[in-house]
């Protein structure tokens, strides 16, 4: 894949050399990323960070990570306040914003709304999610700490048990991540949830199709003993109303307790974030943050990498980083 000018939609889009190439240029970001040394690579360019669904940590890194490679971002957050409130067509919305940027950014709550905005476009496009249906960077970051974490155990991702455990159904986070390991070899998935939040079909039979092990299950505490436990939230903004997201509410709980008993003591903790901390759903309690397998905040961090990797290379200056590098003032090493 030459990924010079190109849209990134959907995982579908990589395969297991692409992962690689990417996986390599995300770890060359890491001093620029802790800000041990600064880089203007992208001075000049504009990223369009358009978000039309609620975010935080996607939208906020997408940003961080333009501004780390010395780029310029200009936003727009919420439906609101945008054009497509009056009706204005995904089409036109592209046609315009893309003349005002180098890259664009964009979360929409519709599945297919961020490829449909791609056509439009004159400019790269990075998906930041839309609506159930996928999360690429996500998905690349997932696997990413995946191969982190597992490396300081001296595992590989071929051959690994991960546990995924929630709702399933509605979680575009780990549909992508599915995606993703189908790349690889002799994976175990268990897959962890309500029975009417199962895991889509589809994403089942590409993870078959790969030749991995599948295991369906409700019962959380006796399939954790795996690798990687990737836990997610309950997923109420796709439900019709808020009574039957309730229903599902805390059913997957893992805490310290359980973690001790059931998994492994080697097994890595993983969230796709934000978790739901309310009393009545917590489904990643608070003590296990000094466990040091929870690797949530590192896999949050290994965000900005990721990003930062696929706007060099959308805009063609992954081999130019290092070109543009000036140090960083008032950096001093803790």
């Amino acid at each position: 894949m030459n990924f010079s000018g190109q849209h990134v939609l959907s995982v579908n889009q990589f395969e297991r050399d692409n992962l690689e190439y990417i996986f390599n240029i995300a770890e060359k970001m890491e001093p620029y990323a802790k800000r041990k040394i600064r880089t203007k690579v992208l001075d000049g360019a504009i990223l369009g960070n358009l978000f039309f669904e609620p975010s935080t940590r996607t939208r906020v890194s997408f940003g961080c990570a333009f501004n780390l490679l010395g780029g310029e971002v200009r936003e727009t957050t919420g439906m609101e306040t945008s054009a497509l409130a009056k009706g204005e067509s995904l089409y036109d919305t592209a046609r315009v914003i893309s003349s005002y940027s180098d890259v664009i950014a964009m979360r929409h709550p519709q599945a297919g709304s961020v490829a449909e905005f791609a056509e439009g476009s004159r400019v790269p496009v990075i998906n930041g999610g839309d609506g159930a249906n996928e999360h690429p960077t996500q998905a690349l970051l997932d696997l990413y700490t995946i191969q982190s974490e597992l490396r300081a155990f001296e595992q590989k991702i071929d051959g690994m048990h991960i546990a995924m455990v929630g709702d399933l159904k509605n979680g575009r986070t780990v549909h992508s991540l599915s995606k993703l390991l189908a790349q690889y070899n002799n994976v175990h998935l268990s897959l962890i949830s309500p029975t009417e939040l199962a895991m889509p079909d589809y994403v089942i039979d590409t993870l078959e199709n790969a030749g991995h092990k599948v295991t369906i299950s409700d019962d959380m505490e006796h399939n954790l003993n795996a690798d990687i436990v990737y836990q997610t939230r309950i997923q109420e903004e796709r439900f019709e109303n808020q009574d039957e997201a309730n229903k599902y509410r805390g059913q997957f709980r893992l805490n310290s307790d359980i973690y001790t008993r059931f998994c492994k003591s080697n097994t890595v903790i993983m969230h796709p974030l934000p978790r739901d901390s309310r009393a009545d759903a917590n489904e990643l309690d608070n003590d296990l943050n000094q466990n040091p397998n929870l690797a949530i905040f590192r896999q949050a961090d290994n965000g900005i990498l990721i990003r930062m990797a696929l706007f060099a290379m959308t805009l063609g200056v992954a081999d130019q980083v290092d070109k543009y590098q000036c140090p960083v003032p008032w950096y001093s090493a803790k």
